[in-house]
């Protein structure tokens, strides 16, 4: 989601041809942009497959409805490299994915340029069958709807056309689900066990019904067997049951259709056939417009009637397969960049391949590492421009240091691109050029600025990629049509290598599952704070709220020394980290701090630490508690209160071992160290 401006509109010539082509292709007075619903995915999706199938590389970017579920959730400098995942992992599985972008880029050597198909889809978390987990759930941003809102995205197209969608792990589960109702809620009734159907029929209309069906069903078989047309002839009320009984043949074998009883009924026509006739089986199949259509079928043994329930059930799993199939949607556009191996390229896209495999393969797994062997089994070859643009000095210069935003990048790179116009300037004509083709029309001449649409974010995403690899030193213009371009050999120290996090400059590989690669080059962030030794961390929470960073200081460096901290730093204004200079402060402040709760003695009172702990809600533990309450799946809007919520697992981290408090006090005594022995005990 980036900022762009419209500089001039596109020339009336294009506005004309524009106007005359598919509805799904954007208005002439902005960029030609393909905008998919529901209504023409199927063809959208079988024209992106040739345009994926040729393409050199896809470039992708989702518009989501927020990015962190509470402010302590967003992403931190303090944050070490399993709670950036963390983060990213809450945030890919409670917010939505309303916009997808898909743009290949394939080379054209006759024009010596690239050509951009982009695409935007609209999709939607529908239920669209009753076989799969309850009403999707997500959360909205009120910044990020906002923030849509403004740039005009339209709310409406996407909850009432949105393509719906299933993760594989849904798909499984859905046909798994359809499956197991069949068997056991329809095979189990139809088959003609012996057993009686769990149904009292004590009502004298009940008896009167069952003995009528019974002669009915008799005398319908006896025809068979004598006349061999299927033709009935009812006594007594013949419009009647002519109207609910009729004879078909369904699989080469005669049945009787049943239509105007009631589902009670029903079950009493059931209980007839299993009771008093071996060679008629009741069947329910899925008649036209989904309509259910009951069936009594005549079989001529055991064996025929075993025959016809497998081709009853095997029939209903076609069906099933095919409902399934129609609700997995938008997955299919997921599984075809997986299965063509594409070079994928976002721009600081780790969170963009985290609401990827969430919505579209299954749950993300519980670490960085057994998510990226996932990932690089789906995506093997991807590339995050925003590496790109911070491993280039010389781009790292032409950016004007950290301004590496998507925007940013394409209107310094791609300035004649993103003026859709052709320009003399020998600066501009250096770079790599591109076209844009919708369905059939083609242009290198446009109104730019289809704002914080994912498909023009993803065309901006290819042609930002496009120019820095110009930069690299990769020619195009030498580029042959069988290259694969993630296997270009200036690219591969770049491939699968993302950003966890931009705030502490995490990095992770996708192929090997390695984090912080500062062998690369992409180590040129200047860092607020000297270097974290997260060991050395302790997180504190819940102290009285006139306690600022200053004050916190001064408090703890009256026991532990004037140098012990090297910095403190805000969560929110509920809790810190503390950083000691060294690591065996950590747990010497936490037992000192549990020693001075349990004693409400006058030095407790006295202590440097009294105004910390001032009103008994301060709570403290080391950082792997910082992470287990980052992985809790709640998120309330203030760290103290999250931490509260997680609760009993973290105090059960609080005090480990009442020995070790034990021993430390007793080697205090004799032990020189930073620490203040009057201040220990209390």
């Amino acid at each position: 989601m980036n900022t762009h401006r419209p500089v001039k509109a596109l020339s009336r010539a294009l506005s004309r041809a524009l106007s005359n082509s598919s509805s799904s292709v954007q208005s002439s007075s902005t960029f030609p942009l393909k905008n998919v619903t529901k209504s023409d995915f199927e063809p959208a999706l079988a024209e992106l497959r040739r345009h994926v199938a040729a393409a050199d590389f896809v470039a992708i970017d989702l518009e989501m409805t927020g990015i962190t579920s509470a402010p302590w959730r967003d992403s931190l400098e303090f944050d070490r490299a399993d709670v950036c995942y963390l983060k990213v992992k809450d945030s890919a599985e409670k917010f939505a994915v309303l916009q997808f972008g898909v743009c290949p880029f394939r080379w054209d050597s006759s024009k010596q340029s690239f050509i951009a198909h982009p695409h935007n889809f609209y999709i939607f978390p529908r239920q669209e069958i009753s076989a799969t987990n309850p009403a999707y759930e997500f959360l909205c941003q009120t910044t990020s709807i906002d923030f849509l809102a403004k740039y005009q995205f339209d709310f409406n197209i996407c909850i009432h056309e949105g393509i719906s969608y299933l993760s594989k792990g849904q798909e499984i589960e859905a046909l798994r689900h359809l499956s197991l109702a069949y068997e056991d809620e329809l095979l189990a009734k139809w088959s003609n066990s012996k057993e009686p159907v769990h149904m009292p029929v004590v009502k004298m209309a009940d008896t009167l019904f069952t003995e009528r069906m019974k002669n009915i069903f008799t005398e319908w078989r006896d025809g068979l067997l004598r006349n061999g047309n299927g033709e009935l002839q009812f006594q007594g009320n013949s419009n009647d049951s002519q109207q609910q009984l009729r004879t078909i043949f369904f699989k080469m074998r005669p049945a009787l259709s049943l239509s105007g009883f009631t589902s009670r009924q029903l079950r009493l026509i059931q209980l007839v056939i299993r009771r008093h006739f071996q060679d008629l089986a009741y069947v329910q199949i899925n008649g036209e417009k989904t309509c259910q259509q009951q069936l009594v079928v005549r079989t001529d043994s055991k064996d025929d009637r075993q025959l016809l329930m497998k081709e009853v059930k095997d029939e209903h799993c076609r069906q099933a397969e095919v409902k399934v199939q129609a609700a997995v949607g938008f997955r299919h556009v997921i599984d075809l960049l997986s299965s063509e191996q594409k070079l994928i390229v976002g721009h600081n896209c780790f969170l963009d391949i985290a609401h990827i495999y969430s919505k579209f393969v299954g749950p993300l797994p519980s670490t960085a590492e057994e998510f990226v062997s996932s990932v690089n089994k789906c995506f093997p070859y991807v590339i995050d421009t925003k590496m790109l643009l911070n491993a280039n000095h010389v781009l790292q210069q032409r950016m004007k240091k950290s301004q590496t935003s998507l925007s940013s990048a394409f209107a310094m790179l791609c300035p004649q691109i993103a003026l859709g116009k052709k320009s003399t300037d020998l600066a501009f004509q250096s770079c790599v050029k591109v076209e844009v083709q919708v369905d059939d029309l083609r242009s290198s001449n446009w109104n730019s600025g289809a704002k914080h649409e994912a498909g023009y974010d993803a065309f901006m995403t290819g042609c930002v990629f496009a120019q820095t690899c110009s930069h690299l030193g990769i020619d195009f213009q030498s580029f042959l049509p069988s290259e694969h371009l993630a296997h270009n050999e200036k690219l591969q120290k770049h491939i699968n290598l993302l950003y966890l996090s931009w705030s502490n400059r995490d990095i992770i590989d996708l192929t090997s599952g390695k984090k912080n690669a500062v062998s690369l080059g992409y180590t040129n962030h200047k860092k607020r704070y000297p270097e974290i030794l997260f060991e050395n961390i302790a997180l504190i929470w819940g102290f009285p709220s006139k306690l600022k960073a200053r004050d916190i200081r001064e408090c703890i460096s009256k026991v532990f020394g004037p140098t012990s901290i090297t910095s403190i730093y805000h969560l929110d204004e509920t809790a810190v980290f503390v950083q000691f200079n060294k690591e065996k402060f950590v747990s010497e402040f936490l037992i000192l701090k549990e020693t001075l709760e349990r004693n409400d003695g006058p030095v407790s009172v006295l202590h440097p630490l009294a105004g910390l702990l001032e009103g008994g809600n301060t709570q403290a533990a080391n950082y792997e508690t910082y992470k287990d309450i980052c992985s809790s799946p709640s998120s309330k809007i203030l760290f103290a209160d999250q931490a509260d919520a997680v609760g009993t697992k973290r105090k059960n981290k609080l005090i480990e071992s009442e020995a070790a408090m034990e021993s430390l006090e007793r080697e205090s005594f004799g032990e020189k160290n930073e620490v203040n022995p009057a201040f220990v005990f209390c």
